[in-house]
């Protein structure tokens, strides 16, 4: 999860996630960046590792149905 200039909160998948957080900052568009192009980031606020791709993918499915404050909480975990 990441922490935005705007102060929301963007949730996503990546394999590398600093690599990742370096191309949002650039604004460099990708498929999935749309969001990160106009909001752009300021820190990670959380991340947690996977075995596999799906895993992953569920558990970001999950986090982007939590209330604001449940993120913040889980971030803070």
């Amino acid at each position: 999860m990441l922490q935005t200039e705007r102060d929301t909160i963007y949730t996503g998948v990546a394999k590398d996630v600093e690599k990742r957080f370096s191309v949002h900052l650039k604004g460099i568009k990708t498929g999935g960046a749309k969001y990160t192009s106009a909001n752009k980031p300021v820190k990670i606020l959380y991340t947690k590792e996977f075995e596999t791709k799906s895993e992953a993918m569920k558990e970001e499915y999950r986090i982007k149905k939590l209330k604001r404050e449940e993120k913040l909480k889980l971030a803070q975990s």
